[in-house]
């Protein structure tokens, strides 16, 4: 199997792993670090490894690119997006898209990443060798 193969399948495998941990996390944990915490610094390694199922080389500033994304969504919270949308009424989408902003959240997806520009230069470091 190609080595590119090798890499989408194990982000693959990564992004499921890391859904299912999310999954729980907000099934069943109902404290308050882990739960609010925790899951906002996974949930921006849970979409840098799923680009990186179809993107499994290059863009070593893909961390930075992942953090745009997440504050940005978390900055349409506090414009009230969901309810722009019209999805207001969808419990799904109120969780999905999330429907109040806070910067402890731009934090953790600051802290995560962090961890993944660390995992990047690790990698390019492990490349190079």
């Amino acid at each position: 199997m190609e080595v590119m193969m090798k890499k989408r399948i194990a982000y693959a495998v990564t992004t499921l792993l890391l859904l299912i941990v999310e999954v729980l996390i907000a099934l069943y944990v109902h404290d308050s670090f882990i739960r609010p915490y925790v899951g906002d610094v996974l949930v921006v390694i849970v979409i840098y490894t799923f680009i990186r199922i179809f993107i499994p080389e290059g863009y070593r500033l893909l961390p930075l690119y992942v953090f745009i994304f997440a504050a940005g969504v978390e900055t349409l919270q506090l414009f009230h997006i969901v309810d722009i949308l019209g999805l207001g009424e969808s419990k799904f989408f109120r969780v999905l898209i999330g429907s109040v902003f806070d910067i402890a959240d731009v934090l953790c997806y600051a802290v995560g990443c962090l961890i993944l520009g660390g995992y990047e230069v690790w990698r390019g470091k492990k490349n190079t060798k």
